[in-house]
This record gives structure tokens, sequence and C-alpha cells, in this order.
């Protein structure tokens, strides 16, 4: 179709069509990490940020475009997860200032609602790095505002951005080094030319043909991770409805269902015979799930959660049994060792997420106005939420100290540090000293072949990374690439080694490493059981 003069319901069917364009290279777009981890979570960010931006605009039923931006922009903001999210909601406020007062728009006040998104999102980052999705988002800019000077028709100003912002996203490598090194390109770039590429092919009448082909992603020089890696399937991710049912029939094919139903949801578990099945799957539309369930059998025991309730609950449940306190401590944490040991330290909400499932805005915000106090320190534990952490200052009448903590370790030694006879500031100034003496090793397997700090790496090698920065060692044997690694994080001078072991590993085999570690730099030597996904081991150097 030509939209040579558009509403807000052109606007929503146009970033419709780019978010399900999105949700269709999320996989592929947490593959692109620097590191060759398992859990990158850029293009599931991206998603979810987009998912709660679109779910505003639906229950905003006035065509101005200026008002249903302005709702999209907030929705983006509650929703934002991750440093990607943050950084699209900063792009929805930008645009939406660009198009505010307006009922209608057209190619030129698009491009100058672009620009000013792009000036929006810069000036919402404290050290904007090019490379990343803010150059493309510029170059995308300005490509739509030059092409307004041959074309102002809106589909053709939003062709010249998506071309420009293709070729902004193969130039990231050239401008960040580490990209080139790890032959990927910026996964945020790769997000942000992709949704900008969906609303296109509304604008070009497309979107029907594009739902039976996946989007075109700029190449990156190493092989993605297989899509079946991409997502642990006991992993619970704390969006959209909880779906579960027992599915009774005739020669049931296990295979084929889950085959079937990984198209349509996350966190699927599919067991049974060929019978009797039970299903459990996270999903936006249960609908289609059960729809689908009933072409092959009757359904008995269905069950559907909303998750945000859950998580509501889960939230409200840790307030009930919290003592009235002057400060509350926010923390994130996933891993069920990890919640004992916070539930242990002091009076705490914790919020479940992590890598794989940062927390949005809105998840963060609930749980500090649940907290029982008016002070709240909140710790991130991770260096891709503590931008959504900042987001909740502004959004709440309390008095919110967000201390940077990059690392579970980080989190831990806050909680130790913590001073019930010190006020707020008092301790967030103690805390911030304190994390800054911890150092943390994640220790997990190699994902992909690449190379990092000089070091060529093996798919399927042990690896360790200090400081969630610097990839340290790497090799066959964990005990032997834990030891490679203390050395090189200055083990001998660290008073206390503290070792986390994950959920799949024996406290055996995590008992053995430490006697390993104490033989050979003299520490005093912890193992604590952690119960994280993805990481065999995260350990503390103090």
């Amino acid at each position: 179709m030509r939209c040579d003069l558009a509403d807000g319901q052109t606007l929503k069917e146009m970033f419709a069509s780019g978010t399900a364009w999105l949700e269709k290279s999320a996989p592929d777009i947490n593959a692109i990490n620097v590191f060759p981890v398992p859990d990158g979570d850029t293009g599931t960010n991206m998603v979810l940020t987009m998912r709660s931006a679109m779910e505003e605009a639906k229950r905003n039923s006035d065509s101005d475009v200026s008002s249903v931006v302005k709702s999209m922009a907030h929705g983006a903001l509650m929703g934002a997860r991750g440093n990607s999210g943050v950084i699209l909601s900063q792009f929805w406020r930008g645009l939406a200032k660009g198009l505010e007062g307006k009922a209608h728009f057209d190619g030129r006040e698009f491009a100058e609602a672009l620009v000013e998104a792009s000036k929006t999102a810069y000036k919402g980052i404290v050290q904007p790095v090019e490379g990343t999705i803010l150059t493309v988002l510029k170059d995308a800019s300005r490509a739509a505002e030059t092409a307004v000077k041959d074309d102002d028709a809106l589909a053709s100003v939003l062709e010249a951005a998506v071309k420009s912002a293709e070729e902004s996203v193969a130039r990231t490598p050239s401008l960040l080094p580490v990209l080139k090194e790890a032959g990927v390109v910026d996964a945020g770039g790769q997000g942000l030319y992709v949704l900008l590429d969906g609303a296109l092919q509304f604008l070009k009448g497309e979107s029907g043909k594009a739902r039976y082909r996946m989007p075109h992603l700029v190449a990156t020089e190493s092989e993605l991770v297989p899509r079946a890696a991409q997502m642990p399937t006991h992993l619970e991710m704390p969006y959209g409805y909880c779906t579960n049912f027992v599915l009774e029939g005739r020669n049931l094919n296990l295979g084929k269902i889950e085959k079937d139903l990984k198209k349509k949801g996350q966190s699927l578990i599919v067991t049974g015979d060929d019978s009797l099945a039970r299903v459990h799957i996270h999903s936006f539309e249960p609908g289609q799930i059960l729809e689908y369930a009933t072409r092959l059998g009757k359904l008995h025991e269905i069950t559907i959660n909303n998750m945000d309730d859950q998580y509501a609950e889960f939230i409200e449940m840790q307030r009930e049994r919290m003592p009235p306190v002057d400060i509350t401590m926010v923390t994130v944490a996933a891993g069920d060792g990890f919640f004992e040991l916070f539930n242990s330290l002091g009076s705490a909400i914790i919020v479940p997420g992590g890598q794989t499932m940062n927390p949005s805005v809105r998840e963060l915000l609930q749980a500090v106005e649940s907290a029982p106090s008016d002070g709240i320190i909140l710790l991130p534990n991770n260096k891709n939420i503590i931008s959504a952490a900042a987001q909740v200052k502004s959004l709440t009448s309390k008095k919110v100290m967000v201390i940077p903590a990059r690392t579970i370790p980080q989190g831990v030694a806050a909680f130790l540090a913590f001073n019930y006879d010190m006020n707020l500031e008092q301790n967030a100034q103690v805390i911030e000293e304190a994390i800054k003496k911890v150092r943390t090793i994640e220790v997990t397997r190699a994902v992909r072949k690449t190379r990092l700090n000089g070091l060529e790496i093996k798919k399927g090698q042990f690896i360790a990374i200090l400081d969630d920065e610097d990839l340290i060692a790497r090799g066959d044997m964990v005990g032997d690439v834990i030891v490679q690694a203390l050395g090189r994080a200055g083990a001998e001078k660290a008073e206390v080694v503290t070792i986390y072991y994950g959920a799949e590993i024996e406290a055996v085999a995590a008992g053995e490493i430490a006697e390993e570690v104490r033989g050979r730099y003299h520490n005093e030597v912890e193992v604590v059981y952690g119960g994280q996904s993805h990481y065999n081991y995260i350990i503390s150097l103090e």
C-alpha cells in the first residue's frame, strides 16, 4: 500500500509487522554475541520491549499518531529489558517527541522524528559507543533525512532508512575492534534493522508474504549458534501465558508435537507416550496452542496462567514475610541456590532474572513499590540490567539508590556490607566500595568457535570470563581452565575464593575443584550451591 499520509493506526500496523519480523529473528540475534556463551539475549529483550509497546498501543483507540506513539513510548519504557531494550525505549521516546501534536504524519515528518529518536537515544546513554545500535539508528535517520529531498513518500523514506541501517550494521565491526575479532556484527543494530525492515514490509504490502520466509540478516563471519541451542527448555521465561494440559489421543508423535510447538512459544516441555502427553509451554497466544492440540485428541487438566500475575504474586509473597525496615534491598538473581543465599543474608525482595531473562523496568518497579520501606537499594547484578534499573528512579516516589553491581558475587558482597545502623546514603557509599573489591570469574562452554584476546576457541571448550569483560582462559578440562583463570585474575592476592556451582554440577565435583584451588593458591576456599543455568561455575575473589 502507498501511505503518503498516515495516522496512529498505520503506525501500529507498521510496527506490529516489525515486531513479528523481529520475533522471527530473535534466536539468531541472540546468537550474535562477542563472547561465545550460551546466553545471548539481545533479540529476546528487543522483542519483549516491543511487545510491551504494542500492548500499550492496542489499549489506545485514538487515531492521532501523537497519542498512539506516546502510548508506545510508555509501553516500551515499562517493558524495557537489557541495554538494547532501554535504548529501544529511548528510540520511542524520541519518536514521540518528534511526532508530538500531530494527527497524521508523512515521510518528511517521519524522517524528522527519526532524527529526534536518534538524538534522544544518544542522550539517554551515559557513555555512548559507536559501532552499536546507536550508530545504526543515527545512520538510518540521516538517510531518511536525505531521502526526503528526492521523494517524501513514507515508504520511500523508510526504505532509505532500512537500506542505510543494513549497511551500518555491516560496518559495526570496523568501528568496534572486539566485534571484528569475534567475527560478529552488533546484535542491537541487527535488531533495529530487522524491526525497521518489518515495518517497511507493511508499507510495501508484503506482510502477508513475509510470514512464509525468514528475515534477511546482515552476514556475520562466524556461524551462528544453532537454533536448538538458543534457549534451554527448562528455563522459565517470565512473560506471556504459562499453558499446561494433558493431551489424550492415539498414536501421538511426541517428536512432531514438540517440533510444531517450538514455533509457537518458549519453555516447552513435552512428556508422555503415544496415548497420553503432558505439555507445558509459555506463549503470548495460548488459544493457538489449544487449537493445535485439540486437532490431535482430547484435552484434560487445562491451566492457563498469566506470567505477569504470577510475578506480582511472587513479589507480594516476599513482601508479606518481611518485617518493617527503613531500607530494603531489591536484588536480581537466578538459581534456587542464590535465592536461598540472598534470603539468608537479610531483608530482601528478589527479582527473578539474570542472563537470558533480564527483568523489565516494570518488574523492577513492582518490586520497589512492594518493598516495606521508602528507602531502596537496587542491585542489578548484571551489566545488562543496570540501564533498566536506572529508569526506575524517575518512576517512583521512593528514594532509590541503584548500585551498579555487574555480577552475582558483587551482589553478595553488597549484602554483606549492608549495615542497618547506617542511613541510605551511607550504606550506598559503603556498598559501592565493597563491590569494587570483588572480581568475578564465570565458567561455561563455548557455543561456537571464535578468536578473542588472542585466544583461539573451539566450540564446546570451557571458557572463563573475568568481570564480564575479558575472556582469559580456555581449555578442554574445566579444572584446568579454572586454575588458569584464577592465576590470571590474581588469585594469590585474594583472601577468600568462593566457588558457586551451577544446576548441572554435582557437589562432589565442585569440592574436588575447591581442593585443587586450595592446593595451588593456598586460599580460604568456600563452596556454595548457586543453582545457576548456563554457567558451570561462578567464582568470586575478594
